[in-house]
């Protein structure tokens, strides 16, 4: 038996994790101890566009971070979750607040930590460098590696589905 069709235009809401989805997964340390982190402008824009059109965006991200926490507050996202355990019932907890049926979402991970909301996600998905366990779990494994534009694609995929195209201006 087959596995239904998965109707993308119908998508209210993609959740994601941050290190290693919307960055390449490497962290660098100054000689302070800050971190610092490299963000692809055009996930940015993609973020911006999606939110600006109503579209449900929430980082959901193990690591807790003040320049991720930054980054996400300047794209208006719709939640930020940082130093979550538990990303199933995390991604529960978002759906049943926004009032958004699982089957309706989206989840994006790239690592062991993931699979319980990749498991419970509508649509799953992995950046192409993602764990194996992660690429073996999901419904789509993207073209874009972690930090190289995985969210834009997917967001792109969801505006094609729905046969409409973002406004393009908005600042990123």
């Amino acid at each position: 038996m087959s596995e239904p069709a998965f109707d993308l235009a119908a998508v209210r809401l993609v959740a994601f994790d941050v290190d290693g989805v919307l960055t390449d997964g490497r962290l660098y340390l100054d000689d302070q101890g800050h971190e610092l982190h490299a963000f692809h402008v055009r996930d940015g824009m993609g973020m911006a566009l999606a939110v600006r059109d109503g579209l449900l965006l929430v980082a959901l991200s193990g690591r807790e971070s003040p320049g991720v926490r930054l980054r996400l507050q300047q794209l208006k996202l719709t939640e930020i979750q940082l130093g979550v355990i538990d990303k199933g019932q995390a991604l529960r907890d978002v759906a049943t607040r926004h009032q958004v049926p699982l089957a309706q979402t989206c989840f994006v991970g790239d690592d062991v930590n993931d699979l319980a909301a990749l498991a419970i996600a509508g649509r799953s998905y992995a950046p192409a460098d993602a764990h194996p366990r992660v690429r073996a779990a999901v419904h789509t494994v993207t073209q874009a590696a972690g930090g190289h534009g995985v969210l834009r694609e997917i967001l792109d995929a969801i505006y094609q589905a729905r046969k409409t195209a973002p406004a393009d201006r908005t600042s990123t």
